[in-house]
C-alpha cells in the first residue's frame, strides 16, 4: 500500500519526532549529542528554517521547525537524518538503519497559539514525563531559552510565545506558569501481539558477536573537532540547570575565561528561576 503524500502548506511549522531503530537508547552518548546539535545547525545554515524547540531524549528527538517553504521539509528532514545516522554509524561502529522508519510530522498554523504553546510544552516536558528528572530545565532541550531568555545559537522564540506579554521577562514569566500546569498524561498500557505470550517462553542462545581484527572501536581514540564543541557548548550552558556541572562535558572549552563567566551567570539564574 503507497504511502499517503505528507500535508505541506504555506505559514505552517512542524513537530517532528524521529526515533532510533527498534527503539534502541543510541542518543545516551554524549557524543552523539554533540555531533547530533552540529548537524542541527549545520541544517539550519544550509536550508535556513525556523527552529523554535529541540529536545533530545535518550532514543528518540522532537523537533519544532517552520521551513522557508512547505516543499523545504522532506529535503530538511532527508539530510538531517541522512548525516546523522552516516556520523552515528561510525561512532558506534554499526551499519544498518539508524532510524526507524520516516520521521513522523504534524503540521499547523503557525498563527495558532494555542496550539504551538501546547506543542512546545509537550516537547520542553518529555524528560520530565518520562521521569528523567522533576524540573523542567534539561541539558539538550531550549526550555531554558524560553524560560531565562538565553540565545543557544540555534533555535529561536515562537511568536505564541512573544505574545504572551508586552515584555520578555513577562512572556518568560507567563510560558513558566503555564508549564508547572502541564499534567502529562500516561501512557496506554502496552497490548499483547500475536505470540508475544508463547515466544516468552522461549530462550534463545545469542553467539557472541565475532569482531574482525582490522576493526576499530572509535570511542576511545575519536577526537571531537572543537566547531562541534562550540556549537554543543553553546546551547548546553544557554539551557541547562546549572552550567557549572554541564560544563564538565566540555572541559577543553570550560578552561576558557570566556565561556566560565557565562556559566556563573547562568548557574544563578537557572538556581532562582527554578526555586520560584
Amino acid at each position: 500500500m503507497p504511502r499517503l503524500p505528507r500535508s505541506l502548506q504555506p505559514g505552517f511549522c512542524y513537530h517532528i519526532t524521529v526515533r532510533c531503530n527498534n527503539r534502541e537508547f543510541r542518543l545516551v552518548r554524549f557524543e552523539c549529542r554533540k555531533v547530533l546539535l552540529y548537524a542541527m545547525q549545520k541544517a539550519i545554515d544550509k536550508y535556513g528554517f525556523k527552529l523554535y524547540a529541540l529536545c533530545l531524549m535518550s532514543n528518540h528527538v522532537h523537533y519544532l521547525l517552520e521551513p522557508k517553504q512547505p516543499q523545504d521539509l522532506p529535503k530538511i528532514m532527508h539530510w538531517l537524518n541522512w548525516y546523522t545516522a552516516m556520523c552515528f554509524n561510525k561512532l558506534l561502529n554499526r551499519t544498518g538503519h539508524f532510524w526507524e522508519k520516516r520521521y513522523h510530522s504534524t503540521g499547523f498554523l503557525t498563527s495558532d497559539k494555542r496550539r504551538a504553546l501546547n506543542t512546545l510544552r509537550y516537547i520542553h516536558g518529555n524528560p520530565k514525563a518520562a521521569n528523567m528528572q522533576t524540573g523542567w530545565f534539561y541539558d539538550y532541550s531550549n526550555y531554558g531559552t524560553y524560560d531565562r531568555l538565553t540565545n543557544d545559537g540555534m533555535t529561536q522564540w515562537h511568536p505564541a510565545f512573544l505574545a504572551l506579554g508586552t515584555m520578555l521577562e513577562a512572556c518568560a514569566a507567563a510560558y513558566r506558569k503555564f508549564c508547572k500546569q502541564y499534567r502529562p498524561q500516561p501512557k496506554p498500557e502496552k497490548k499483547h501481539r500475536w505470540g508475544s505470550k508463547l515466544l516468552a517462553r522461549m530462550k534463545l542462545e545469542r553467539q557472541p558477536q565475532k569482531r574482525s581484527p582490522g576493526q576499530m572501536h572509535l570511542w576511545n581514540d575519536w577526537e571531537i573537532p572543537d566547531e562541534i564543541h562550540q556549537v554543543a557548548a553553546k546551547f548546553v550552558l544557554a539551557n541547562c540547570y546549572d552550567p557549572k556541572m554541564a560544563g564538565v562535558q566540555f572541559d577543553d572549552l570550560v578552561r576558557s575565561n570566556e565561556v566560565r563567566g557565562d556559566a556563573r551567570c547562568q548557574v544563578t539564574e537557572a538556581r532562582n528561576a527554578d526555586s520560584s
